[in-house]
């Protein structure tokens, strides 16, 4: 894994990183930017936006940002949080005394960790939704402690010598786990009213849309556009077009996506012959497992396993 920056004023000995007295850096790779100095700032809002979710920490000063029609303001504790197919984010102007510390990956792998969190995580789209909305938050102590600590252990672990495949899981892992409790953090603060459906949608297609996503979340291994349209009423072209109207993706995409994200997560994270995936995956047979695979990911099985390891 290649760190494709540094600042010169960061000095990337373990021992010596002390983010509260005044080092400040940008660190980024394929999959992920990391970066607590205005410079880093613009960059990525100048050529990541678009493409990557981020979570904002401003601990001091504040930034004003146009978003969704209106100038918003972050003040110091506050938490902004950007994830896909949000607003696009318009002019801002930074205070003199402005810091803060931002985390951005790219929008394919936060849908990619969404996605492993289905199961676990029942109002995960609705969250997604909520977030789109209200992405601003004024965050505890205890909050912002774990927001500085997930920033600490990331950059430890870019700026450590030793790149192995292991680190880039290890990196996956903490982005996992600052996701989890950014939506651990929305069960705490936001009402359960505030979740429901109805007061995130206006028609009869985002209940639709919710409605799919939620079968989806329950029946995972369905890899038929009909099987879910038959379940909600509707033709499976009406299902496509609600989705890709919503999300951006087609009702096919979907499956592909919450399909690709479990076997990767079973390829990755186990051991198990492929015929026994195939089979935890409902999948008729192992044959058929190595093409889905490899159309999906440009990989077999035993070659992704082995890409991850090297």
């Amino acid at each position: 894994m290649e760190i494709y920056k540094k600042s010169s004023t960061f000095v990337p000995e373990r021992k010596r990183i002390n983010l509260t007295k005044g080092n400040t850096m940008t660190l980024f790779t394929d999959s992920i930017f990391l970066t607590d100095e205005v410079e880093g700032f613009r960059t990525c809002r100048e050529t990541r936006s678009e493409t990557y979710t981020t979570v904002l920490l401003c601990k001091a000063g504040h930034i004003d940002v146009y978003y969704r029609g209106e100038m918003l303001r972050i003040n110091a504790g506050d938490l902004f949080v950007r994830i896909p197919r949000a607003t696009e984010l318009g002019p801002y102007e930074l205070s003199d005394d402005f810091q803060f510390m931002q985390v951005s990956i790219p929008n394919t792998i936060f849908e990619e960790l969404m996605f492993d969190l289905m199961r676990v995580e029942p109002r995960w789209w609705q969250k997604q939704e909520y977030l789109k909305i209200h992405p601003l938050f004024p965050l505890r102590e205890r909050s912002k402690d774990f927001c500085k600590l997930y920033f600490d252990l990331l950059v430890l672990q870019l700026t450590d010598g030793d790149q192995t495949a292991y680190r880039q899981q290890i990196i996956r892992a903490i982005s996992r786990g600052m996701t989890m409790e950014l939506l651990n953090y929305l069960d705490r603060m936001i009402p359960v009213t505030e979740l429901n459906i109805d007061r995130l949608s206006t028609n009869s297609g985002d209940y639709t849309f919710h409605a799919f996503t939620a079968l989806l979340r329950e029946h995972p291994h369905q890899r038929e556009v009909q099987w879910f349209a038959k379940e909600l009423g509707i033709t499976p072209k009406y299902l496509s077009e609600i989705c890709k109207e919503r999300s951006g993706k087609s009702a096919s995409e979907w499956i592909a996506d919450v399909t690709v994200a479990e076997l990767k997560h079973y390829l990755r994270n186990s051991t198990m012959p492929i015929h026994e995936v195939a089979k935890i995956m409902e999948f008729p047979n192992a044959s058929f497992f190595c093409q889905y695979t490899k159309k999906h990911t440009g990989m077999t099985p035993n070659h992704f396993r082995k890409e991850r390891k090297e």
